[in-house]
Parts: structure tokens; sequence; C-alpha cells
């Protein structure tokens, strides 16, 4: 312990980070930004070979940034051995959900089991991941006692939960409290001191299942509030109220009120899945989550509800949607930035090809649809012009990208539908816009 401390003093620690993603990172380049040296590991050969000649594949990271973290003694690799020339290991790679709406810790145990076999003496691994109370102890921990070394005598483990917002100007990971909780109290104390040396403000905990907890509150809270403005969406459209216009007018309430924003779907990696780690876990204690599942249930349905808008919609002009040209405008799932994590810009793609429509898409930051583990789109973005508008039967906004010309847009549209309210100051053509 007193060996691990004076390494993190004195920056002479060499930090690996597991995973190079939206969370990994940002994460490595702000512990090579204090002094440290980190290694990122990834199995993606193409991360890795980008990584190293200073080429950056996240929008918000530039690739300047890129290469001010490789003089600063970053690199990347995808030989695991290296784990054994670190002294803290930090585990950020994805969470999903099974087709079943499960919790898929498949990548945390093989990253664990890989650890296991670069385990030593000394080192302090911590999860960042986000997943259900008990993951760190109960499944991490036997994982890396495999390794036949003792979990508080040879190496020490904790949870600290990633707090990513792709694309916040205000909030980069440096500014963004850090809450850390240990699976016993040094290794709580260890990782809050390794924390401290880049972040502005670390929030210790008692243990590693109330870090686990608090990461998942947040998002349930996130998670049950748009549920609800999106359950008031769909009644007040019904009753012909503008839900956007009520939630401005409620806003001006100092005290007791947050606003929340309806839109096609959730998106990101942790409001539409973190949830279910929790309602998945809670079966064990026999206990119902009924708020957290209904809150599920709502916005998963926000995709289909706003396909029924536009089926409605073209009905209306005359036109079916068996053969109708829709563009659907924005795949990231939030506006802005580059990540298609859970987007409902997917599903509304694969619903309304589904019902027959000939779908394509425009994003001016996702050039073409990655892989994806549980979907099959093979489309790339098409050149926003007027004569592609004009060919459309509708134009679909579904990601408010600040560098849509709405006025532009609805100018050589025959119908936009809305679903993020982007047109709300456009005053020409509006007998051409549905609110979705």
């Amino acid at each position: 312990m007193k060996k691990a401390i004076d390494l993190i003093k004195s920056k002479k620690a060499k930090v690996g980070i597991i995973g190079m993603g939206y969370v990994g990172l940002p994460l490595a380049r702000l512990f090579a930004r204090n002094g440290f040296a980190v290694i990122g590991f990834d199995i993606d050969t193409e991360k890795i070979k980008n990584l190293n000649v200073g080429k950056s594949y996240i929008k918000h990271i530039t690739s300047d940034s890129v290469k001010e973290m490789l003089r600063q003694g970053f690199r990347a690799s995808n030989n695991f051995k290296e784990l054994k020339t670190t002294d803290a290991i930090i585990i950020c790679v994805p969470t999903p959900l099974t087709k079943m709406r499960e919790p898929d810790l498949s990548y945390i145990v093989k990253t664990a089991e890989v650890i296991s076999q670069n385990l030593r003496k000394g080192h302090l691994v911590v999860l960042e991941s986000t997943t259900y109370p008990g993951t760190t102890d109960e499944d991490v921990l036997p994982i890396l006692e495999k390794s036949g070394l003792k979990f508080g005598k040879d190496f020490l483990l904790a949870f600290s939960p990633e707090r990513e917002d792709p694309g916040n100007p205000v909030y980069s990971t440096e500014k963004i409290p850090k809450i850390v909780g240990g699976v016993n109290r040094e290794s709580g104390e260890l990782a809050a001191l390794l924390y401290g040396s880049v972040v502005k403000n670390v929030v210790p905990v008692s243990n590693a299942r109330v870090a686990e907890s608090a990461k998942l509150l947040e998002n349930i809270y996130r998670c049950i509030n748009i549920a609800m403005v999106n359950e008031l969406k769909m009644l007040f459209d019904r009753m012909g109220i503008d839900i956007w216009e009520v939630i401005r007018a409620a806003s001006t309430k100092p005290f007791g009120f947050h606003p929340f924003y309806p839109g096609p779907g959730l998106g990101g990696h942790c409001i539409p899945i973190d949830p279910f780690y929790l309602t998945w876990k809670a079966r064990q204690y026999e206990m119902p989550t009924r708020f957290i599942e209904l809150a599920g249930e709502i916005n998963t349905n926000m995709p289909y509800y706003v396909v029924t808008r536009t089926i409605d919609a073209l009905n209306e002009r005359g036109k079916s949607i068996k053969g109708a040209r829709i563009l659907i405008l924005g795949a990231a799932y939030k506006k802005d930035v580059d990540d298609m994590r859970e987007s409902p810009s997917i599903r509304l793609i694969e619903i309304l090809g589904e019902k027959g429509a000939k779908v394509s898409y425009n994003d001016p930051y996702i050039p073409k649809f990655p892989h994806l583990r549980q979907h099959k789109i093979t489309l790339k973005s098409q050149e926003l012009t007027a004569e592609l508008l004009k060919r459309q039967d509708a134009v679909v906004i579904a990601t408010d990208h600040s560098i849509y010309d709405y006025q532009w847009i609805v100018k050589n549209s025959a119908l936009v539908v809305d679903s993020r309210n982007a047109t709300a100051k456009v005053t020409a053509g509006r007998e051409k816009i549905v609110k979705a």
C-alpha cells in the first residue's frame, strides 16, 4: 500500500486503461495530461493503429489531442501481456443488454479473465463499466483471484462509475466529480488517491456496491422522468396541446421543478440500458421494480410512436408508407456528437424499412453506419441538398444537430416530422411540419 501510494503521489505509477472508446480515451488523455505514463488497451486493431499515429476517431477528441497524448507518454496496445508492466488497471468496456433485455457481462468477464492472467502483486484494479450492484465483488473479484493472488493482500479492487457526457463543453472529464468505492477500505482509499491526482473532486463512498448503485440511480432518475414527458407528449398530442410550450411554462417555477424533454426514444450507452441492470438484479431479491419497467416500456415505444405519426401525416397527404421515400435527419443519439450508441434513429430506420419505406439518412458526423452488435444496417449518409429533400415524401428529424438550417430544410421539403422541436423557430412553411 505504501509503495503504491508513493508511486501515485510521485506520478510514477503506470496506468493501463482497457477500452479506448468514449469513456476510456478521454480518461487516458486526462491521465497523460497529468504526467502519468498510460497504455491504452483495445482489441480493435484499427483503433490501436490510429491512436499510435495520432489519429482520433471520436469527434470531441481531436487528432491534435491524441498527438499531444503521445508526446506526454501515452501509447496504445492490443498486447494484453503488457498489463504486467502497469501499476493500476482501469476497465472501460461495454455493458450492453441481451435481446431479452438482460445484462450482458461478457465484456467485463472476458476482460477480468485477461487481467487475471496478467495480474501481479501490487496491482490496483478499478471497474468503471456501469453494472448492477455486486458485480465488482461477486463477479470480477473471483475471476481475479483465479490468478492465485489474494485480494487485500496481493492486489486491490474498486469501482468508480464513468460519468462521461460526450460533447459537453462545460463538464469535461476532469471537472466531473468522481465517485469511488472500494471492495475494502484500502482499495477505496488508493483508488480515490489515483483519481484525485487527475480530477478536481473525488467523492468517496463506503463500498463498491454504493458506487455501483449511485450510477444506476443517476440514470434511472433521468429514464423515469423522460418517460413521463414522453407519455405526456402522446397525451397532449391527442388533446391538441403543445408539450414544448407546457414545459417552457412549467420551467418558470424557480423551485421544485426540473425540465425534461421528450424525443423519439432514448439513446446513449447509459439511460436506455442501465435501469434494466437493476431490474434484473432486483429479481434475485423478489422485488418488482414497476417504475423502472414502465419507464422502459414507454421509452422503448417512442420510435413506434414517431413512425405512427409519420404514417398518419403521409395518409393525410394521400400517400402510403409502402414505397414512401423517407429521409432520417440525424443518426447520433443526441445533437452535435458522433456517438450512435443505442440511438433511436436505428430503430426508426428499421421500423420504417419493415413497413416498406425507402429509407435514407443524413448525419454530418456519421458518414456511414458502423458495425452494430444487434443491428444490420449498411447505409451511408446522403449529402444534404435541396434536390435530396425535394425527392422525399417525408423528412424525419431524429437528431437536432445545430449545424442544420431548419428553415431551409422545411422550405425544400414536402413534409417534416419533427421529434425534437427543432423547427420551433421556423416561420415559413409551418403547414408542412408535424410534431412527433
